[in-house]
C-alpha cells in the first residue's frame, strides 16, 4: 500500500532528481562557454565581425568554433539557445522547496526557538525575501554603482552576507542555508530570464531589421554572466549544505555561508585565469583552504547553551496527535532506546558531534515533530540505525509503523 507519506517522499525524489540533472545540463553548458570564452584565440584567417577561434576534439572528432561578438554578416538558418538548463534548474529547485519546505513548514522552516510564526507567514516571508533579492540586486546592477565592476561585485557580496545573517534569524539552520541558495539562484536564472536572453534577442533582431545593435547591451549580459560565473559554486555548496549540520546547525552558520561565497571566488577565479591563458594562480588554493580551515574552526567553538529540552506543552496540534496516540509511550521507549544516542542535543556516540542533519529525538516534542522522518527511515525502509547498529527488532518497525498510520487516519 502506498500511503501518503511515501508518495510524497517518492515525489520529493523525483524532483530532486530532476533538479540535479536540469542543474548538471545549466552548470556544465555555462562553465563549458565560461571555459571557451576564456580561451579564444585570435588567428589572421578570421572572418569580417570574428573575434576568435578554438580548435578542440572531444569524443573522436575535432570541432572548430568561431565567435562573433555581434553576429556572422549572415544569420544562420539554425540557432542554438542555451536557456532551458537555466528555467529547467530554477523551476524544479523551486518545485522541491514548495514540496519539502513550505509543505513541510513545521519541521523544516519554522524553528520556534528561533522566531515563533505561523506557516501561512513563514512561507509568504520566504516568497517575499527571494522576489526583493532579484529586485534589490537588478537595481544594483543598473545604478551608477554598477559601472565599477570590482565595486559592484563587493557591493553584492555585502547583500549576500546580510542575507545569511538574515535568514539564520528567521529560519531553521537548514532552512536558512537553502533559503541563501535560493536567493543567489534565482538572481542567476532571472539574469538568464530577464536580461541575458532578452538582450541577444534584442540584437538578433537590429541586425535582421539591418540596424546597429546596441553595444550596452552585450556589456550589460556579459556583466551578469560573471556574476553567475562566480556565484555557481557556491550555490551548490548551499544545496548541498542540508546534509552537513556542522556547517547550519551551529552558532556563526551565518558567517560560513559567507565564507563560502569567498571560497566559489577563489575557485573559480583560478580556473578562469588558466583557461585564459593566463598562467595558474596556485595562490587561489592556498586561500582557500584558509577559507575552509576558517569554517572547521568556526564549526568547532562551543555552541551557546540550548536549555532545557522543551516539554509538550510547545506543541502543535499536529504534533499532539503523535503524542496522545495510544501506542506513543512504546514508541518514546523504543526511539530513546534505539535511536537517541546519536540523535541527541549532545550525541554520546563515538565520535559523533552534531546530531545526523541536525534531527534530535530526545522529547515527546522532538519525536512528534520528526514522526514523519522516523516513519519513512526506520519503519517503512531500513535505512535508520545504521546498519542496524541498535539492533532495532521487526517488531520495532511495525510498531512505529502502525503509530504513524494511525495518528494520521
Amino acid at each position: 500500500m502506498i500511503d501518503m507519506a511515501l508518495a510524497w517522499d517518492w515525489l520529493s525524489f523525483a524532483l530532486r532528481w530532476l533538479h540535479v540533472i536540469t542543474a548538471i545540463a545549466w552548470i556544465g553548458s555555462s562553465f563549458y562557454f565560461i571555459a571557451l570564452d576564456l580561451g579564444l584565440r585570435k588567428a589572421p584567417d578570421l572572418p569580417e565581425g570574428a573575434h576568435g577561434e578554438e580548435w578542440q576534439v572531444h569524443g573522436g572528432g575535432f570541432y572548430h568554433i568561431r565567435k562573433y561578438l555581434v553576429a556572422p554578416a549572415e544569420m544562420p538558418e539554425h540557432l542554438t539557445w542555451f536557456k532551458w538548463e537555466s528555467y529547467a534548474t530554477w523551476l524544479s529547485g523551486f518545485a522541491l522547496m514548495a514540496v519539502v519546505y513550505y509543505a513541510g513548514a513545521d519541521l523544516y522552516l519554522i524553528d520556534a526557538n528561533v522566531l515563533e510564526m505561523s506557516q501561512p507567514v513563514a512561507i509568504a516571508v520566504s516568497l517575499a525575501s527571494i522576489a526583493l533579492g532579484w529586485i534589490v540586486y537588478d537595481l544594483l546592477c543598473k545604478s551608477p554603482a554598477g559601472k565599477s565592476t570590482t565595486g559592484l561585485m563587493l557591493l553584492l557580496y555585502g547583500v549576500l552576507v546580510a542575507m545569511a545573517w538574515g535568514y539564520t534569524q528567521i529560519f531553521t539552520g537548514r532552512a536558512a542555508f537553502l533559503h541563501l541558495g535560493v536567493f543567489t539562484a534565482t538572481i542567476m536564472s532571472a539574469n538568464v530570464f530577464m536580461i541575458i536572453i532578452p538582450n541577444q534577442k534584442k540584437v538578433v533582431a537590429a541586425l535582421i531589421a539591418g540596424k546597429t545593435p546596441d553595444p550596452a547591451l552585450g556589456a550589460q549580459a556579459k556583466q551578469r554572466s560573471l556574476h553567475n560565473n562566480y556565484l555557481t559554486l557556491p550555490v551548490i555548496f548551499l544545496m548541498l549544505s542540508n546534509h552537513y549540520p556542522l556547517a547550519f546547525a551551529v552558532q556563526y552558520n551565518w558567517l560560513i555561508a559567507s565564507l563560502v561565497f569567498l571560497m566559489g571566488v577563489t575557485i573559480r577565479h583560478f580556473f578562469n585565469t588558466r583557461h585564459a591563458r593566463k598562467g595558474s594562480p596556485w595562490w587561489t588554493w592556498a586561500a582557500t583552504a584558509a577559507l575552509f580551515a576558517a569554517i572547521v574552526w568556526l564549526s568547532a567553538l562551543p555552541q551557546p547553551m540550548a536549555g532545557e529540552p522543551e516539554d509538550s506543552a510547545r506543541l502543535t496540534p499536529q504534533q499532539s496527535r503523535f503524542v496522545t496516540q495510544a501506542r506513543f509511550d512504546a514508541v518514546r521507549d523504543t526511539v530513546l532506546g534505539r535511536c537517541s544516542m546519536c540523535h541527541a542535543r549532545e550525541p554520546v556516540w563515538e565520535g559523533m558531534i552534531v546530531p545526523p542533519k541536525g534531527v534530535v529525538l530526545e522529547t515527546d516534542a522532538d519525536i512528534a515533530a520528526h514522526a514523519r522522518q522516523i516513519y519513512l527511515q526506520a519503519a517503512r525502509s531500513r535505512a535508520m540505525p545504521p546498519a542496524n547498529l541498535t539492533y532495532l527488532e521487526d517488531s520495532e518497525r511495525r510498531l512505529l509503523a502502525a503509530w504513524y498510520e494511525d495518528a494520521t487516519r
